[in-house]
């Protein structure tokens, strides 16, 4: 049974829509349509109340805490708490209470505080002015009044408050102009158009007096689509249907622009509105270490449930003796005795799980949670991945994967816009094999060195001339592109040159802007689309006008737009662009070979292709294409795939007219940081939709493939040469081959691979005709792995995100990250662990839809290395750390029980077994997650290499958190067992009263934190004031709450077991010496360790920490020996060659070895320790300054 179909009807019928349709019906001004024209129908939808909290103020305690305990963590301590509450447990309810009360309040109180601010903005927006049309006249109103059907009057440069349809404009076209850039980033200006049957409606009684409905789909979150028909009545007239797509619907969250005022229509409101729906939450991901934290929980949970078994068991093999069972001390009540005693048992168990629960750190969820938080502001904060041009730098749209950015093994990467700067030029255009570069004009003529190269004739042939003239008013036609005379920034009006108003273009694709821009650069200027007729200017001065018909816009399936136009003479003309792959099929006649070479050596050099062709249609085939287009868009069912077999019908036959060339130049420093990338040992794959030589020649430039590199090709070609089986299996046999040849020398050979989007395709589908074959993807696979890099071209988006998917789940389970800046680039970035967009020329769906956004791909390189690194290395240390000092401080109270008969006696006081996470061990360790750097940004820009330390998760696997766990457990033995021998039979008080059990219990207490607390410093690289503040406070802080704890009466207490305890332990000369030999054993083996380590097998981090340790001790040995000589006293340390150049050398950045080898030989000295100081550089001559007595070098 279809589940989901019952509960979808289900939920219709619960809100009252029990006529649901695929469609509504909104009447226009609530005005019920004419008899007999259809029936009326009242429906009932939202009103235009925003609400993005969770939260209102009578559920938020309930709904919060409910959320708050479906966390297993914080369920499992509320569990804990209720038992001790139920049972007599050896702890206070207050030990396991308070933590948790400390942790569910700071958590509700951040949720709190954020949906409060939620609430604030929805208020300010639901509570906006909006002008609404009734009973002939504009009236003012709150946003959330709004209903469906209203008509709304927007003024320039006001936001549209729901999703509206466009009835008509102050402009005398219908037309008006709309930025999105709070919906999709795209700052263009948008044309959107009125019916022209409504149009004429420009004042309030008019548009009042409109008596339509408007039949569309329902909402549905998809930006770019609306499928809609109205119906408008007219006084003894039949009613007339017009068609409504997206370029009628207005997007709540878009303004108005360069238009005085519309009036439009309330189509969706409130929540239905296509933004709503966007603002939907995303899938959560969840990161590597996580994964490890849940993994280890549960290995720590078993110990627990370990421990409180062995003493339960242990207890009873105790009393079984009657004098242990009831001792004369301890004698039990009636009730007691008469329990049965596997209920005795198990309530000794849950006592003894209360007693040992404390192995699971609460807090440690809590600063994970604040690590991250606090942590993600480190890259908003980066000025390096500013970006001026944008003015804007990294954003962080979810912090619960910055540590999974040091663990990436596979990158994935559009191309255009990505590693292309997406702002494109024009290059050269090529008709019918004739090629024409717009470099040099005079008078219309094109001026080239190349004698290769034709030129426009004023008088060429007739049949190439008339190629010519339509090839250019093809692309001058063919576009979507607007011409705006002037721009209003800031109040300065841009678009003004030598005080006329010039005219400049604006498109949401770069590509069409530089066609059209070339075209004027020919010759062919494109002035403006008037009342449906586009004049364009010829390079004869003379203006020609032609009647735009329709326009086939471009998809990504068709790769093809195509417009329909009628020209003054009356001819129907059919003009048509597209990708080589999407025109060359439905051509029939042209020089297509000439064409197609050209093509062919353009992709070769990078360059982006696009062809262009034309038919001349005769009127009866002019009619079928309307008859075919107008059924397509009145269509509210199936409307994209009916209009797709329009396309197809009409788009065919063609003359093939020539093709165009434009430059999208690679970002800045995009080279560098794929390089960089594959020093650290990332994959670098580029997905992209572009044909294969293009894709290869920007693959070349940003070094992604090298010249050394041997190229395996896996296309569509070859697979028509040869099987698909055939070529997998030698292409295989390649790369195995040479790994095995490598294995045996030093040289390797580096292999590349490109698979376009129809192979592929073929290798993902399942091979049920390929008996005994085995599988495609395995061994598409194998070969995958043995490639440096890999080129995925023709890739359609949903192909993007298999591949994606493809690799997640291969065998080795990599952390994958996507990085692209479009659209279509979306689905691979939901897919991929981690999803990052790039704030480029294509909107900011990307950005919206990624986890962070980055302006440029060169920040890329900082993003994984620096913070990626740094973010891993101090979340994992935070983790170990928290599991070590809760072994340290549990096992200890284990110990205990062999030695107080089982009888579940704390060995610790309530105050430290409550403050232990909460207040003596978490600000050092969460200070260290947000501050610790155990080698320079510097340095790790510089060695990619480093970032290879800590992949695989190399930091948190079982190896290591075997050693903190044994290392946790060998401290805790230290700390029992060391107290308990150095005290056995030993009177240590001036009295000569013996230490009691509170006693040993402060003392093992003491060490402990100490311990633990010095443990931290140890591993820390990074000392700042901050850092000697929090670690040494907070040892203060333990001994003066010690201080006051026991040497105050509290009145609140009924009894003070801890009274003068402290201060007596501290009154023994033998307790301070204990306290720091014991310290002093338990720090010992992760000293040797770590000496021994770094001696015999250091990693590539720990080389790098000594080599900079060293060359510090060296600066500071010969800046001694420089400051011994005498001379005049300078300011600034330099080493001065002359003036022509200058360079910064610090202890992180030592010169460059040959520039040390050229300086120690004209200086005869050994400048290699000068890395502090100033250079700088000329043939003049050399000297050194250095802060005292000058010194000639």
């Amino acid at each position: 049974m279809d589940f989901s179909r019952l509960r979808n009807i289900i939920s219709r019928y619960c809100v009252g829509e029990e006529n649901w349709v695929d469609s509504r019906t909104v009447y226009i001004g609530h005005k019920e349509p004419p008899p007999g024209a259809e029936a009326y129908i009242p429906q009932r939808y939202p009103d235009n109340r925003i609400v993005s909290s969770k939260y209102t103020f009578w559920n938020f305690i309930p709904k919060n805490l409910f959320e708050q305990f479906r966390r297993i963590a914080n369920f499992y301590f509320l569990v804990i708490f209720l038992v001790q509450l139920i049972i007599d447990t050896p702890t206070s309810p207050v030990t396991s209470g308070l933590p948790l009360f400390f942790v569910i309040t700071v958590t509700a109180i951040k949720q709190g505080y954020e949906d409060w601010l939620r609430h604030k903005a929805d208020c300010s927006i639901n509570e906006c002015p909006v002008d609404v049309v009734q009973r002939g006249k504009a009236a003012r109103t709150q946003s959330h009044k709004l209903r469906v059907g209203d008509i709304v009057v927007v003024r320039e440069d006001e936001t549209f408050p729901c999703d509206l349809i466009l009835l008509s404009s102050s402009r005398q076209d219908g037309t008006c102009y709309v930025t999105t850039t709070s919906l999709d980033g795209e700052s263009s200006h948008k044309t959107y158009y009125a019916i022209p049957d409504t149009m004429a409606f420009r004042t309030d009684q008019e548009v009042d007096s409109l008596h339509a409905t408007i039949e569309c789909e329902q909402p549905q979150p998809d930006l770019y689509k609306f499928v809609g028909r109205i119906n408008i009545y007219k006084e003894n007239e039949e009613p007339v249907a017009r068609p409504l797509g997206a370029e009628n619907l207005l997007l709540r969250g878009a303004t108005l622009k360069n238009t005085q005022h519309i009036y439009a229509v309330a189509i969706y409101t409130g929540m239905e509105t296509k933004m709503a729906l966007n603002y939907q939450s995303k899938s959560q991901k969840r990161s590597a270490v996580e994964k490890s934290m849940n993994a280890f929980l549960i290995v720590y949970l078993c110990i627990l449930i370990s421990k409180a078994v062995i003493n339960t068991v242990l207890k009873y093999a105790w009393q079984w003796s009657p004098d242990r069972d009831e001792p004369w001390y301890n004698h039990r009540t009636e009730n007691e005795r008469q329990r049965h005693v596997v209920i005795r048992a198990f309530t000794d168990f849950l006592a003894f799980t209360v007693l040992f629960n404390y192995i699971i750190p609460v807090s440690m969820y809590v600063t994970v949670e604040m690590q991250k938080f606090l942590g993600s502001y480190f890259i908003t904060w980066d000025e390096e991945m500013f970006d001026e041009e944008l003015g804007e730098g990294a954003q962080v749209n979810t912090s619960d994967l910055n540590e999974e950015l040091g663990q990436v093994e596979y990158v994935f990467t559009d191309k255009t816009g990505t590693l292309t700067e997406n702002n494109m030029e024009f290059i050269e255009c090529c008709v019918d094999g004739n090629v024409y570069i717009p470099h040099a004009i005079c008078n219309g003529q094109i001026l080239s060195a190349a004698s290769s190269i034709d030129m426009i004739d004023s008088s060429p042939g007739g049949y190439r001339r008339e190629h010519e003239d339509l090839f250019f008013r093809a692309l001058c036609l063919c576009h979507t592109v607007q011409v705006k005379e002037e721009e209003t920034v800031d109040g300065i009006k841009k678009g003004i040159h030598q005080g006329r108003p010039t005219s400049f273009y604006i498109s949401s694709s770069p590509d069409e802007v530089a066609l059209v821009e070339g075209m004027k650069r020919l010759g062919y200027t494109y002035l403006r689309l008037k009342d449906n007729y586009m004049e364009i200017l010829n390079k004869d001065d003379e203006i020609e006008r032609f009647e735009l018909l329709h326009v086939l816009n471009f998809d990504s399936v068709r790769r093809r737009m195509s417009v329909i136009v009628r020209a003054s003479s009356g001819e129907y003309l059919l003009f048509c662009k597209g990708a080589d792959s999407a025109i060359f099929p439905v051509v029939v006649s042209g020089k297509v070979e000439q064409v197609k070479a050209r093509v062919e050596q353009n992709a070769v050099e990078g360059l982006r292709t696009l062809c262009v062709a034309y038919k001349k249609l005769s009127e009866s085939e002019y009619q079928d294409a309307c008859r075919h287009l107008t059924d397509a868009k009145l269509a509210l069912q199936d409307r994209e795939q009916r209009l797709a077999e329009a396309y197809e019908v009409i788009e065919r036959e063609f003359v093939l007219l020539g093709a165009t060339a434009v430059e999208d130049r690679l970002q800045e420093k995009a080279a560098d940081t794929i390089e960089s990338l594959h020093k650290a040992g990332i994959k670098v794959w580029v997905l992209t939709g572009d044909k294969m030589e293009t894709a290869a020649a920007t693959c070349y430039a940003s070094k992604l493939f090298r010249r050394t590199t041997q190229i395996l090709e896996l296309t569509k070609k070859r697979t028509e040469e040869q099987s698909l089986h055939d070529v997998l299996f030698e292409l295989n046999r390649t790369v195995l081959r040479q790994r095995s040849i490598s294995g045996l020398t030093v040289d390797c050979l580096d292999f590349g691979l490109i698979i376009d989007g129809a192979t592929l395709s073929a290798v993902l589908k399942p091979n049920q005709d390929v008996a005994g074959h085995g599988n495609y993807r395995e061994i598409f696979l194998e070969i995958c792995r043995n490639c440096s890099a890999v080129l995925c071209c023709r890739m359609a988006p949903l192909q993007k995100a298999q591949i994606v998917k493809l690799i997640k789940a291969s065998k080795e389970h990599p952390i994958t990250l996507a990085v692209g800046d479009g659209a279509n680039d979306v689905s691979m970035i939901l897919e991929a662990h981690v999803g990052i967009g790039i704030m480029g020329k294509e909107g900011r769906q990307a950005a919206r839809n990624s986890d962070y956004a980055i302006p440029k791909f060169k920040h890329l390189k900082k993003m994984l290395l620096v913070h990626g690194h740094y973010y891993y290395i101090r979340i994992a240390e935070l983790v170990q750390y928290f599991f070590y000092k809760n072994v340290c401080f549990i096992f200890p109270q284990f110990l205990y029980q062999f030695f107080c008969g089982f009888s579940q006696q704390p060995l610790y006081d309530t105050a430290y077994l409550t403050l232990y996470n909460i207040s003596f061990t978490s600000l050092p360790i969460l200070l260290y997650s947000l501050v610790e750097k155990h080698v320079t940004m510097e340095t790790l820009k510089r060695e990619p290499s480093l970032y290879r330390d800590i992949a695989k998760n190399s930091l948190l696997c079982w190896p290591v958190f075997l050693y903190w766990t044994c290392l946790g457990v060998f401290d805790a033995v230290v700390f029992f067992f060391g107290a308990y021998f150095l005290f056995d039979n030993t009177t240590f008080t001036s009295n000569g009263q013996m230490f009691g059990n509170w006693t040993f219990g402060t003392l093992v207490f003491t060490v402990l934190v100490f311990t633990v607390t010095l443990k931290l410093a140890l591993d820390t690289h990074y000392w700042t004031w901050i850092n000697h503040f929090v670690i040494w406070g907070s040892l203060l802080f333990y001994v003066i709450f010690s201080l006051l704890w026991g040497g105050i009466i509290w009145p609140f207490l009924n009894y003070q077991r801890m009274y003068y305890v402290f201060m007596q332990m501290l009154s023994s000369g033998p307790a301070w010496l204990s306290i720091i030999l014991l310290i002093t054993v338990s720090l010992l083996p992760d000293v040797i360790k770590k000496v021994l380590c770094r001696a015999v097998c250091p990693t590539a981090t720990e080389r790098t920490q000594q080599d900079r340790d060293k060359l510090a001790r060296d600066d500071v040995a010969e800046l001694s020996s420089c400051r011994s000589y005498k001379g005049a006293s300078i300011d600034s340390s330099q080493l001065q060659l002359g003036t022509v150049e200058t360079l910064s050398l610090r202890a992180s950045n030592p010169l460059p070895q040959k520039l040390l080898v050229h300086l120690a030989e004209g200086g005869r000295a050994d400048l290699r320790s000068l890395s502090p100081c100033m250079l700088r550089l000329s043939g003049a001559g050399i000297a050194y300054y250095a802060p005292g007595p000058e010194t000639s070098v």
